[in-house]
């Protein structure tokens, strides 16, 4: 048996499924020993390297993925919320690691992964980049500078595939500005203008969604007061600094206690 974790991927065939995979065949400090579909997918049955297009890599894509996690040390997944809190569930069976990169939850979706925390290590991050954590962190030093004379609003742009609106970053940023402030985000945030909608409304944190194209990822924080603003912008141009991200959190998990973290832990932030 290898020292070397064992990684299992769930959503393979999705564009951070197939990222993760080739970093993980290229990699010398973990296995890949796992992918994962949903049943009926094409994929199926096939073999990963195959059915990416290019050579065998000896794992074969499977629906069970009770199965593929019990061979597993970490489970990464960037799929949807219901089903990352069952992967959680399988997840804490096994034991495994699991770094959650999904976006997309409700408050009472986050709640329902309490009970696997108690019995496997849970990762979760709205973004998995180094630069982003960085730029949350700033975000917060900011808010906590300025008063309400400054407007925050967040400003974020994605793909066209992309589903969930805001972006689970720019939740990430909306929370640290409120934190900053000392306020609570459900109460502040301010998603949607459409028609009359009278002044912005003083203290408010403002979220505007931007889809299109192929765009990996850009987050701007606007803080903008009469005569001055300041903008805090990450830009990100390859996914693979989101898997790259989750690959380094299933590594830093692997000796810690059952709970759930955040890559600021993995990050020592």
């Amino acid at each position: 048996m290898s020292n070397v974790p064992g990684i299992v991927v769930t959503g393979a065939s999705g564009r951070m499924g197939q990222t993760l995979v080739r970093l993980i065949a290229a990699s010398d400090r973990m296995r890949l020993v796992g992918c994962v579909e949903r049943e009926g997918h094409a994929w199926v049955g096939r073999d990963i390297g195959a059915a990416m297009g290019g050579a065998d890599l000896g794992v074969t894509v499977t629906d069970d993925a009770l199965e593929a996690f019990a061979k597993a040390q970490a489970v990464i997944d960037f799929t949807s919320p219901e089903a990352s809190l069952g992967f959680a569930a399988l997840a804490a069976q096994a034991r495994a690691v699991h770094v959650i990169g999904t976006t997309g939850f409700t408050d009472a979706q986050i709640a329902r992964l309490e009970p696997a925390s108690r019995h496997a290590v849970i990762i979760r991050a709205g973004n998995m980049s180094l630069g982003v954590n960085l730029l949350v962190q700033l975000t917060r030093k900011v808010a906590e500078a300025l008063d309400a004379d400054f407007d925050i609003e967040i400003v974020e742009a994605h793909h066209r595939m992309k589903v969930d609106a805001p972006s689970g970053t720019a939740l990430m940023l909306g929370q640290a500005a409120a934190e900053g402030r000392g306020v609570s985000l459900a109460e502040v945030s301010d998603r949607g203008r459409d028609g009359i909608t009278g002044a912005r409304k003083r203290g408010d944190i403002g979220f505007s969604a931007i889809r299109g194209g192929d765009i990996v990822g850009e987050h701007d924080v606007i803080f903008a007061a009469d005569g001055e603003r300041i903008i805090l912008r990450h830009v990100a141009t390859d996914r693979a600094i989101f898997a790259r991200g989750a690959l380094k959190a299933a590594l830093w998990g692997q000796d810690k206690r059952p709970g759930q973290y955040s890559m600021l832990d993995v990050l020592g932030i």
